[in-house]
């Protein structure tokens, strides 16, 4: 356990800094300790942030084209043929493009 007295003003610019990241002030903080301790700079959160956010997007949309491939696929084997079955297709192909674009957007940013 870590106890830092901070005056007024101080709590009050740590405060601004997390809350510019959304993140709670012990959390902040601690995450600013530990990385100045290691002499690695803090990754920022908002950039994460973003990332991730991009990542479960691609995610739900990778899901919702599995689920509609399955479809199309009963259909198929149903003898049915589905002039949407290019375009599940091309959205596929369209999210994993994404999904690669995304992963190297991370290998970039995450030594």
């Amino acid at each position: 356990m870590l106890y830092v007295l901070l005056s007024e003003d101080e709590h009050a610019a740590v405060s601004r800094a997390a809350e510019r990241e959304r993140l709670a002030t012990a959390a902040w903080a601690a995450l600013t300790l530990l990385a100045a301790a290691s002499g690695t700079p803090r990754a920022e959160h908002n950039e994460m942030r973003e990332v991730l956010q991009a990542v479960m997007q691609a995610r739900g949309q990778a899901q919702r084209i599995g689920v509609n491939l399955n479809q199309a696929v009963a259909a198929l084997n149903s003898g049915e043929v589905s002039s949407t079955i290019q375009w599940y297709a091309r959205a596929a192909a369209q999210t994993v493009r994404k999904l690669d674009d995304l992963a190297e957007e991370l290998r970039r940013r995450v030594p």
